[in-house]
């Protein structure tokens, strides 16, 4: 998920999709990717931490970088939007796909 014009724009357009394209609530897959730092892929467990989440992590070739799988069962597409929010304010260097 790139933000790089405007933000608001693009979580505006996702939760059209969201609102077309699922029935809510409804379980969601976030994908995210951070470098492989154990406090960011810990921070991203704490963020769905009882939320019944069931998150996977796999680290790239390299190692550089983990990719973190997170499933989970929200609400409607605000929820989905403020948690991606929430993990891009607290998690430095996340890429959210």
């Amino acid at each position: 998920m790139s933000e790089a014009k405007d933000p608001e724009e693009f979580y505006k357009k996702l939760k059209s999709q969201l609102l077309d394209t699922a029935t809510w609530p409804s379980v969601y897959l976030y994908k995210f990717i951070v470098p492989t730092e154990p406090k960011k892929i810990i921070g991203i467990e704490e963020i769905f931490d009882n939320m019944g989440a069931v998150i996977t992590t796999k680290q790239s070739k390299k190692g550089s970088y983990t990719s973190v799988s997170v499933n989970v069962k929200m609400h409607d597409p605000d929820a989905v939007i403020a948690k991606y929010k929430e993990v891009g304010q607290k998690i430095e260097g996340v890429i959210s796909l």
